[in-house]
C-alpha cells in the first residue's frame, strides 16, 4: 500500500512539472541559448533562482538524513572525463535536438511532432551508451564529493547564495552592457503565460516534493536507457542483464521490475502529461507533422548525443546539474562547466541545419523550445 501511495504521488508530482514547465515555457536550452548567442540572461537568472530555492530545502533535509521519518539522499557522483565528455556532447544535443531532457519531454506533450523524434533517438542513444559501458565507465574519475558532507550545513549555505548572488549579478551586468536593460524573471512575456521566477520556485518546490515521496531528487535519463534496453530484451536484440551497465547493483533492480514500478519512468510519463494538460486548457494543442528534413537530421543528430550524453555523464541538467547542486555535489558544478562548452558548439552548429538562422526564426524559437 506505502509503495502504491507514493506512485500515485509521484505521477502528481510529474504532472505538475509538465504543467509548470509549459506554462512558463521554462527551456534550459533556450536560456544557454540566450545567454551565449543574444546576451540575454533571464532564464540563466530564473535558474539561479531555483537551484538557491532547492537547495535551502535540499541541504537541511539532507543534513538531517529523513524527514518526517522517511529517510532521503542526495545525489553525489563521481566526477571525471566521462562527466566531462558526455556533459559536453549533451549540451551539443540540447542545441540540435531543440531541447534538453525535460524541455524535449514537455514539448512533446504539447504536441511537438520534431521532439517526438528527438524523444526516439534519445532513446536509442540512452541504450547505446548503456550497452557499451565499458568504453568509458573505467575512464579517470575522481570519487564523489559531497560539499555538504565537507564543509557543514550552514558552511555550504553560505557558500551556495554567495556563488548563487555572484551568479545573478554577472549575468544582470552582462545583460544590460549589451542591451542598456535586462529583462525581469518576475513577469511574463509574449506566448509566455506564466513569469520564469514562478517556474523557477515551482521545480525547485516539486523537486524538493519528489525528495520527500521518493527519498532521492528528480532524475530523468536512466528511464530513457532502461526503455531501450527493455525493448532490446522483449524483441530478442540483446540480453542487456550481461551489459556492464546493468550490473551496477543500483540499478539492476531497475531491470528486473515492471516499468509501472520505476519512479523516473513514472514521473517522466507524467510530465508529458502534465504539458499535455497545460497545452489543451491554453487551447495550443496542435501537431504539425511537417518536418524541414534538415530539421529532422538535427533531432536524429541532437537525440543521440542527448542520450548517449546524460548516461556517460551519469545525468542530464536536471539529475547531475539541478538535483545535484541541489544536493550539495561537486560533480553538479562540474557537469554545467563541460556542458557550457557544448551548448556554445551547438548553437554554432545550429545554422547548418537550418535552426534559427534568420531573426524570424530565432524569435519563434525563443518563444517555442
Amino acid at each position: 500500500m506505502a509503495q502504491d501511495w507514493r506512485s500515485v504521488a509521484l505521477w502528481g508530482v510529474g504532472i505538475a512539472l509538465g504543467y509548470a514547465l509549459y506554462r512558463s515555457t521554462f527551456g534550459f536550452s533556450a536560456g544557454f541559448r540566450a545567454l551565449l548567442r543574444d546576451g540575454r540572461t533571464a532564464h540563466v537568472r530564473a535558474q539561479c533562482l531555483m537551484l538557491a530555492a532547492a537547495a535551502v530545502t535540499f541541504l537541511p533535509a539532507l543534513d538531517a538524513g529523513a524527514v518526517f521519518g522517511q529517510p532521503v539522499r542526495g545525489f553525489v557522483f563521481p566526477a571525471g572525463i566521462a562527466l566531462a565528455a558526455g556533459a559536453f556532447a549533451f549540451g551539443i544535443g540540447m542545441q540540435l535536438g531543440g531541447g534538453c531532457a525535460s524541455g524535449t519531454l514537455y514539448t512533446v506533450g504539447g504536441g511537438s511532432t520534431r521532439m517526438l523524434v528527438t524523444l526516439l533517438f534519445i532513446v536509442v542513444g540512452a541504450t547505446l551508451a548503456a550497452q557499451h559501458a565499458e568504453l568509458w565507465t573505467d575512464l579517470p574519475t575522481l570519487p564523489g564529493v559531497s560539499l555538504l558532507a565537507m564543509l557543514g550545513l550552514l558552511p555550504v549555505l553560505a557558500l551556495y547564495a554567495a556563488v548563487f548572488l555572484l551568479l545573478w549579478r554577472i549575468a544582470l551586468l552582462h545583460e544590460r552592457r549589451r542591451h542598456g536593460e535586462a529583462a525581469s524573471i518576475w513577469r511574463t512575456q509574449p506566448q509566455q503565460p506564466s513569469p520564469f521566477a514562478w517556474a523557477a520556485l515551482a521545480l525547485a518546490m516539486l523537486n524538493f516534493a519528489t525528495l520527500l515521496v521518493a527519498g532521492r531528487p528528480w532524475g530523468i535519463t536512466q528511464a530513457f536507457a532502461l526503455w531501450g534496453s527493455k525493448i532490446a530484451d522483449a524483441t530478442g536484440r540483446a540480453d542487456p542483464v550481461f551489459w556492464t551497465f546493468w550490473e551496477n547493483p543500483t540499478r539492476a533492480e531497475a531491470l528486473h521490475r515492471p516499468l509501472s514500478a520505476d519512479i523516473t519512468s513514472i514521473m517522466d510519463v507524467g510530465v508529458i502529461v502534465g504539458a499535455l494538460l497545460a497545452a489543451g486548457l491554453a487551447g495550443r494543442f496542435s501537431p504539425q507533422w511537417r518536418i524541414a528534413p534538415l530539421h529532422l537530421i538535427a533531432s536524429v543528430v541532437g537525440g543521440l548525443l542527448l542520450g548517449a550524453g546524460a548516461i556517460v555523464a551519469t545525468g542530464c541538467n536536471i539529475s547531475a546539474m539541478f538535483s545535484g547542486i541541489a544536493s550539495g555535489s561537486l560533480h553538479g558544478w562540474l557537469w554545467i562547466a563541460a556542458a557550457l562548452p557544448g551548448n556554445w558548439l551547438g548553437v554554432h552548429l545550429r545554422p547548418l541545419f537550418g535552426l534559427d538562422d534568420t531573426p524570424v526564426q530565432r524569435r519563434i524559437l525563443r518563444q517555442s523550445v
